[in-house]
């Protein structure tokens, strides 16, 4: 399970799936046959550093030995 804490702060969500879209990362919250519903989770000054991000909240993943994983997007 990861948990996201958005850029912003208001909102913790539980994504199912984590995609960089130019500038801005969003979340997948739940899907269904042919839609999906997503969350914008954080928005950088450039797609590197989206990229950048991603890679952080895989690390993160891979580092976590539990069941649950959190993690907070910077606000730069």
């Amino acid at each position: 399970m990861l948990w996201i804490a958005t850029q912003d702060d208001k909102s913790l969500i539980n994504a199912k799936e984590i995609t960089v879209d130019g500038k801005k990362i969003e979340g997948v919250i739940g899907s269904a046959t042919m839609d999906h519903w997503s969350k914008n989770l954080g928005k950088y000054e450039s797609n590197e550093r989206a990229l950048e991000i991603l890679n952080e909240i895989y690390m993160k993943i891979e580092e976590s030995n539990g069941f649950s994983v959190t993690y907070t997007m910077p606000k730069k």
